[in-house]
């Protein structure tokens, strides 16, 4: 999940791969202000299904564009001015005296609770440990709160609340505090987690959403893919024999390597989640008004990854991650992070650089060398899967 502060400029719109202002009204934006129509063969038109406006649809918490739109047009405002200028990032800044704090807060609703690789009590952990850390600091603490559907196996409960334990334990980030509240049968879906966590910016660490700057090189630290396809299989039962497992796991150490070899030489760091890779660089392409150019060769995309999207119609740029992270750095410093990288995350490569123009736009190098612009997904194309 990213957190505001919030965008200086609007997502791109639909099918555009640009960033630009919103469009103005539902047909304007491709959408049908009357619900589904024939289309006009002569035209060229297809039917576009009915604009929503009076209700949450499950695309609003996709980390999509309909995401930005539900922070952009409802909840931001709601909060004040102040609240809509900056960047998007993972967490919040709080400058105290001598000292930067840092703070992110996530929930997590994950569907099945278990999974190959992970479940949703170490996912809670890992998640908002990584958020903290992609502001360049070091976490401190975490609260938990529980919410539980009266029903719930006690012993399910068990499991979740010792992986919770091992997970903070083993990244050396301890829970401090925290909440539980049962609620009715069908209240909820068996068990959701909301995690807080605190740290504090490591020395010469300015990483930030608009910090992009043309001529960087885009650094990724491992596949992409996993986690999203490894709970799709899960819940659907797909039958997949693939070796999937999610990526799981949490990024600060990795991220005070990077801060100690190259400090303010690490100019962006964004962990790629709903929405995938193709979310993220979006994302920040709008905040650093910058191009991202991609080279599909140098796309670490599994076998099993990329054989469950083809089965699905799925495009493995768009699919969750919670074990990688997405990295603008100067040039002169390519090589040295990649060094220094490589011991805790052995896959760390470039994937691309960033130019000047076409600000807010993502384009990929393809195999056969043409260029083929990525969109930020529109709505959920994987629900419930952090």
């Amino acid at each position: 999940m990213t957190h505001p502060d919030p965008p200086t400029a609007n997502p791109p719109t639909p099918g555009s791969g640009t960033g630009g202002p919103p469009v103005a009204d539902a047909a304007a934006a491709g959408f049908g202000t009357a619900g589904p129509s024939i289309a006009d063969p002569a035209a060229g038109a297809c039917p576009v299904p009915r604009a929503e406006t009076e209700r949450v649809l499950l695309g609003h918490g996709s980390g999509g564009q309909l995401t930005a739109e539900l922070l952009n047009d409802l909840l931001l405002p709601a909060l004040g001015p102040s609240a809509t200028t900056g960047p998007r990032q993972d967490a919040a800044v709080l400058p105290l005296g001598p000292l930067d704090l840092v703070m992110s807060t996530d929930s997590f609703v994950v569907s099945p609770l278990f999974f190959p690789g992970g479940d949703i009590g170490a996912l809670a952990v890992h998640g908002t440990i990584n958020d903290v850390a992609m502001m360049g600091a070091e976490p401190l603490a975490l609260s938990i709160a529980y919410v539980i559907e009266e029903g719930f196996p006690l012993a399910d409960l068990r499991r979740v609340a010792e992986s919770v334990g091992r997970a903070a334990t083993s990244a050396g980030v301890p829970v401090v505090t925290g909440d539980t509240k049962v609620v009715d049968r069908g209240a909820a879906d068996k068990l959701f987690i909301t995690t807080t966590g605190i740290g504090r910016r490591l020395p010469d660490a300015t990483p930030s959403a608009d910090g992009g700057r043309p001529g960087d090189a885009v650094l990724l630290s491992g596949p992409i893919g996993l986690h999203g396809t490894t709970v799709l299989n899960a819940r659907m039962d797909l039958g997949i024999e693939a070796d999937l497992a999610s990526d799981t796991r949490p990024l600060h150490t990795l991220v005070r390597t990077m801060i100690e070899t190259a400090g303010p030489a690490v100019h962006t760091l964004r962990d790629p989640t709903r929405g995938g890779l193709a979310a993220a660089l979006g994302e920040l392409a709008t905040d650093s008004a910058i191009c991202v150019e991609l080279d599909e060769p140098n796309l670490p995309v599994p076998p099993p990854v990329a054989a469950t999207c083809e089965l699905l119609g799925l495009d493995p740029l768009h699919v969750a991650n919670e074990g990688c992270l997405v990295a603008f750095v100067a040039p002169t410093h390519t090589d040295t992070l990649l060094t220094a990288m490589h011991p805790l995350a052995p896959d760390s490569r470039q994937i691309g650089t960033l130019t000047k123009s076409p600000p807010g736009r993502v384009q990929m190098r393809t195999l056969l060398g043409a260029h083929r612009i990525i969109d930020i997904p529109l709505g959920e194309q994987l629900p419930r899967i952090c």
